[in-house]
Order: C-alpha cells, then sequence, then structure tokens
C-alpha cells in the first residue's frame, strides 16, 4: 500500500498532481484543498497518499494532511461515496469545516459539493457523525495548524512574496496562529 510519495512536483493540473520520486512519475489526484498547498512545478512536496484498486484500473489519491486523508477514507466508506464523489466534497471546505458540517447535520454544505443529492448528504451525515463522535475535536485541532499554515502562507503572497520565498520564510516556523506564522516569517526576511 502507498501511503506516503514525495518528490519533485512534475506536473500541476487542477485534478490531479504527477510527483516525480526515484525516476517515477506518481499521478494522484488530489482535491482543491490540497492542489492550494502543492507548490509549483520543480518544487519538493510530501503527500499523504492512499491507493484503490479496481479490476481496471490502479488510482492514487494525494492528500496534504493525514486529516484529509482519514476524511477521504471515512467518505469512501458511506454507501455510494466513491473516490471522484469524495474529492468533489473535500474541494468544498477544509477538513476542520467538513468536520463541523458532519458534526452539526449540515447536509446542505454537503449538497453543495457536485455529485452530492440530498438521500446521499443525509447518509453520510447519518454513517459518518457517530464515527467522528469524540475524534472531532482531535480533527479539528490538528486541522487548525494546518489551516493556520495555510492562512500564514497565503497572507505572505498577498504582501508580495513569490510561493518560492514564502516555502522558505515558512520553513521551520514555529506556532499555532497564522499571525504567529507571519511574524516568524518576517523576521527571517529581515535578517
Amino acid at each position: 500500500m502507498i501511503s506516503m510519495v514525495r518528490g519533485e512536483v512534475a506536473v500541476r493540473r487542477p485534478d490531479h498532481v504527477v510527483v516525480l520520486a526515484a525516476g517515477v512519475g506518481y499521478r494522484l489526484a488530489v482535491s482543491s484543498e490540497t492542489l492550494r498547498r502543492v507548490p509549483a512545478v520543480g518544487k519538493d512536496v510530501t503527500l499523504h497518499a492512499h491507493l484503490v484498486v479496481r479490476e481496471d484500473a490502479l488510482a492514487l489519491y494525494g492528500f496534504a494532511t493525514e486529516e484529509e486523508r482519514d476524511l477521504f477514507l471515512l467518505l469512501i466508506g458511506v454507501q455510494s461515496v466513491g473516490p471522484k464523489v469524495a474529492l468533489a466534497v473535500l474541494s468544498g471546505a477544509t477538513p476542520r469545516e467538513l468536520v463541523q458540517a458532519l458534526a452539526a447535520g449540515d447536509t446542505a454544505r454537503l449538497q453543495a459539493a457536485p455529485g452530492i443529492g440530498k438521500r446521499t448528504a443525509e447518509r453520510i451525515v447519518a454513517e459518518l457523525r457517530p464515527k467522528l463522535g469524540a475524534d472531532t475535536e482531535i480533527v479539528i485541532t490538528r486541522a487548525e495548524v494546518a489551516d493556520a499554515r495555510t492562512l500564514a502562507r497565503d497572507g505572505l503572497l498577498e504582501l508580495g512574496y513569490t510561493p518560492q520565498e514564502v516555502d522558505r520564510l515558512l520553513d521551520g516556523a514555529t506556532g499555532e496562529r497564522p499571525e504567529d506564522l507571519i511574524a516568524h516569517a518576517l523576521k527571517a526576511a529581515r535578517g
């Protein structure tokens, strides 16, 4: 089972990326949330992965965080939700927002994703709400840290830094809030 792929981004498309690792190009289908965190072509990336084996194909799915992969696995465990529909759901919100929507029983939020009707959204909530249970807070807390880094990255890009500069400045930055990460990056830029 392939659980992680680390290497150079060779191709970056709206629905997939190709990561060159040890001379092999791995095509990973990704959500738009993950794609936002994938650096430019030529840069190194690490993606959590899940391999789906079918009679006619081997499909590899990539995720920026373990939390997103965990939600993907929960989603594909729901009847009538396949990998493509699960990626569509993950593309609509951050893992934290999805967990909150599931905990709140917000079927309308799920129906916003292509391929999700009322019955499927209700089934997802009914099946996943009990599975999240006490783990909801843990998932939300881990997702908040990942979201803080994304917000800090977006903030630095808005300040005019290039994606390469942002990656360098955030490398090794510590803190749980976007403000802390940005402050660390700006100090690194000055000195």
